[in-house]
């Protein structure tokens, strides 16, 4: 089961999402094709990827930031921009441009220290954007628990493909990551404590974006769901809401 869509259009062009894309393919694509010798492997690694033993030792704090934009493989880097293609968009819509960008970063250091503070000893590389997206799901959970999203569901030959509210979808995504972190497939070389610590990092940096619009009275006017430029909300209007919370 993984998220293929959304029905949720932004108001505004999502500058820094389609950048974080493109860095992301860009820095892939140009490390598989220009570095193929294992030793240069080693050596880019090394510095540049997220080795907790190295930030615990008080070196490579670099790879907190660096790592963000590396990826193990294909797939790899594909699973984490479609997230980022479907959350990414509405979260800078209403965070603002600049706003999203640091909560991105923040959210991606986060992670990083968590895995870091989990298994500070290991000496294995980590990479990807997972932990920073992971964070921005967290932000898009607590502004849009009931955004449509459509998930696929394959079992063996059969797939069926059906929208499911964000808070369902991005509940059982942190379920599945923390059985992961806390089961017996810790170690299965899944950053499971990066994913947990970014999301729980999202989701309480964005409190005070949901306090300042207006917590839950901002949820009843949206009905939870991002601010579409054609929607009429309960106050019978048709523009972005900014809830004024009550004294």
């Amino acid at each position: 089961m993984f998220p293929i869509r959304d029905h949720n259009p932004s108001n505004r062009t999502p500058f820094v999402t389609y950048a974080l894309l493109i860095a992301n393919v860009a820095i892939w694509l140009w490390s598989v094709t220009t570095i193929t010798d294992t030793n240069a492997i080693n050596w880019f690694y090394y510095h540049y990827a997220l080795i907790p033993a190295r930030l615990a030792g008080g070196e490579g704090f670099s790879g907190l930031l660096t790592s963000m934009f590396l990826h193990a493989g294909f797939l790899h880097l594909a699973g984490n921009m479609l997230f980022l293609f479907i959350f990414g968009d509405n979260l800078e819509d209403r965070m603002g441009h600049l706003t999203f960008a640091g909560f991105y970063v923040a959210c991606g250091v986060a992670a990083g220290l968590a895995q870091v503070m989990i298994d500070p000893t290991s000496a294995v590389p980590t990479v990807g954007a997972s932990g920073a997206i992971a964070g921005v799901m967290g932000g898009y959970l607590l502004l849009f628990p009931r955004a449509r999203v459509d998930i696929i569901l394959i079992l063996i030959v059969f797939f069926k493909v059906f929208p499911v509210p964000a808070w369902i979808m991005l509940g059982l995504w942190f379920a599945m990551q923390a059985f992961g972190g806390l089961g017996p497939q810790g170690d299965g070389g899944v950053a499971y404590w990066a994913h947990i610590g970014g999301f729980v990092a999202g989701l309480i940096l964005a409190v005070p974006l949901w306090r300042r619009l207006g917590g839950t009275a901002f949820w009843r006017v949206t009905h939870g769901q991002p601010p579409h430029p054609a929607a009429t909300y309960t106050d019978g209007s048709s523009r972005v809401p900014t809830v004024r919370r009550r004294r």
